[in-house]
């Protein structure tokens, strides 16, 4: 595959990956031009874990270092591709707070419950 396949590739997986909740990066900066090549078209569309595996996983990572705001959007992405629901969600703070700590868990709390509210609201009114 040349790297205008897999930029593609790289395109389409990350709008994927986050249920069309991102802006694609436009070409030319380094850093966004590798990241798609290589984290989207090459281990996202692995097939060894499922995607359910692979956010869970990495959900547990972001929590770990802290950062609430990713977290959100992993949540929220999980949420509308219906790999997790709200409760497990939720669920996932009790366990990292075992592991990562109970400031880690408790920054999160917020970030989970806007994912979720903003989720619910999303599926309510494509339903109308």
């Amino acid at each position: 595959m040349n790297d205008k396949e897999r930029r593609a590739l790289g395109e389409e997986k990350i709008m994927d990956v986050y249920a069309g909740d991102v802006v694609v990066p436009p070409e030319g900066y380094a850093f966004t031009d590798v990241m798609l090549k290589q984290l989207f078209a090459e281990l996202w569309t692995r097939e060894t874990l499922s995607m359910r595996d692979k956010r869970i996983l990495l959900l547990g990572i972001i929590a770990e270092k802290g950062e609430p705001t990713t977290f959100k959007i992993q949540i929220k992405a999980s949420l509308k591709r219906g790999e997790i629901n709200p409760e497990e969600a939720r669920e996932f703070l009790l366990f990292i707070a075992q592991y990562a700590g109970y400031p880690r868990a408790a920054s999160m709390l917020g970030p989970v419950e806007e994912a979720i509210g903003e989720f619910e609201k999303e599926s309510a009114e494509s339903k109308k």
